[in-house]
């Protein structure tokens, strides 16, 4: 009777909507359900219920505003007393990543980088219109999250694997364009959990840039790692000789088979992929380094560069091999992280071109952070840690 009379009363407010305004009503009061359900939990009482374990009270509501792409919504949001601030979680994940790319956005008009692109942007997103303060705000705000997610210690539990990858945006720089490297770190830890663990904006993909990521790292607690997966720059691997010299290090299989696909031509390439993967589906490592050795010989003779990339690296491929086999599979490559940078580019398209180092910073933190959350509610852990 109760969740009659309330879908009753839903009812009759939405139907007090302006016709063109229905699906905004909708969504406001989807929005204003969610966050009465948020304070019950939070409280553990309802409205007037007593109880030993209420951990606070309602003390009337705050108006806010929450920008999405159907426009601006006026909401009522719930505070409360004697407890923790009430966050709702609406204004939190769902802004985070927009409030980047609105700040970036902004960045870019006022710097007159390509106007005409961001009002598209703009447009887009739902006809946002922001001042010179509302850019400052939201940056500053941003920023502050960001770094508190980049400096959390990481000493609470052990690291056993680490995925390392890094992609390239466009960047403008005292008047030029310039390419800037997006470096991302993730972890599988002891519990079979995965996190993103850092991120930078960096210059280049050099030794003296890896050194700096790998050295934060250990500053806020990492150990000692078991294995590191990533492609074959020699920067990422030297840098790991430094600083992690006892952890065995994976050459993606992925970025392998790439490079190696690119040595020979079109109408081999086919052929070529199937005698790759049904080598890595091999259980042993004597079996993948024999039949390695035998597709090196088989093409050699028309690609000798194939030869030579297949003798030279093979091994690297096969470092995972000394761990469970319930975990090759998941970690023989950097598709974990992959997934990620092609979430990222699909976002930065949309700006085309940074304003600066900082913009790109806050709109791939904003992003990396919402891929972070979305991990830690799996249900399902990463890798079996019983197998480790």
């Amino acid at each position: 009777m109760a969740a009659e009379k309330k879908y009753s009363s839903l009812l009759q407010a939405l139907q007090g909507e302006a016709e063109q305004d229905v699906l905004k009503g909708m969504l406001r009061l989807m929005i204003r359900e969610l966050m009465q359900e948020e304070v019950l939990q939070h409280l553990g009482a309802e409205p007037h219920e007593r109880t030993p374990s209420r951990r606070g009270y309602r003390n009337g509501h705050k108006p806010r505003t929450l920008n999405t792409r159907i426009g601006k919504l006026e909401l009522e949001v719930p505070q409360v007393r004697e407890t923790d601030p009430y966050h709702p979680s609406v204004f939190g994940r769902w802004q985070r990543s927009e409030r980047a790319l609105l700040a970036t956005c902004a960045e870019m008009y006022f710097m007159g980088v390509s106007t005409r692109k961001v009002a598209h942007v703009l447009e887009e997103m739902g006809g946002f219109s922001l001042s010179a303060a509302t850019v400052s705000r939201v940056a500053a705000e941003l920023d502050e999250k960001l770094e508190e997610f980049r400096s959390r210690p990481l000493d609470d539990r052990q690291w056993l694997y680490l995925i390392v990858d890094a992609r390239y945006e466009k960047v403008r720089h005292n008047g030029r364009i310039v390419s800037r490297g997006v470096l991302i770190v993730a972890g599988v830890n002891d519990e079979g959990r995965r996190e993103i663990l850092t991120w930078r904006v960096a210059e280049k993909e050099s030794e003296e840039t890896w050194l700096e990521v790998f050295g934060e790292l250990k500053r806020r607690g990492l150990r000692e790692v078991q294995l590191v997966v990533s492609d074959g720059h020699e920067g990422i691997h030297a840098a790991l000789k430094r600083l992690f010299p006892s952890a065995a290090w994976q050459r993606c299989r992925v970025h392998f088979m790439r490079n190696a696909l690119n040595k020979v031509f079109y109408k081999d390439q086919k052929a070529l992929a199937r005698e790759l993967k049904a080598m890595f589906k091999l259980a042993e490592r004597d079996l993948c380094l024999q039949a390695a050795e035998e597709i090196a010989l088989r093409w050699g003779t028309r690609y000798p560069r194939l030869a030579k990339q297949i003798e030279d690296q093979i091994e690297q491929c096969l470092a995972i091999m000394q761990f469970p086999a319930t975990h090759r599979r998941r970690l023989h490559s950097t598709n974990m992280v992959e997934r990620l940078m092609e979430e990222i580019a699909r976002r930065t398209k949309v700006v085309g071109i940074f304003p600066n180092d900082a913009s790109c910073h806050r709109l791939v933190g904003a992003l990396v952070i919402e891929y972070h959350e979305k991990w830690q509610c799996e249900r399902r852990r990463y890798v079996s840690p019983e197998a480790y």
